[in-house]
């Protein structure tokens, strides 16, 4: 009985061998660099449109938060606070 489970497991070990060996030699085949290349290409083009996706919604937001339109600032009539004197005191010191 022991003999069969050592050869079944060094059976089993030579095919996982050169299953791995096989799938290491195709990737540094032309075939299989162009396919890591176009996988690279792929992931960073949808990269690419996540970033860009994000940075679109992000300026919406802040366009929402700030009250500027799509085109520029809208001109917003307020008051003005005791914090917006221009950076200065109430004495006219900086």
């Amino acid at each position: 009985m022991s003999r069969a489970l050592w050869f079944a497991a060094g059976a089993a070990t030579a095919v996982y061998g050169l299953v791995k060996a096989r799938r290491t030699a195709e990737a540094f085949t032309p075939d299989g660099v162009g396919a890591r290349v176009a996988a690279w290409r792929a992931g960073a083009r949808v990269f690419g449109d996540e970033v860009k996706a994000g940075r679109t919604e992000r300026e919406t937001q802040l366009r929402e938060q700030l009250r500027l339109g799509a085109t520029g600032p809208h001109l917003i009539e307020r008051t003005p606070t005791e914090g917006d004197r221009g950076g200065r005191s109430p004495d006219g010191d900086r």
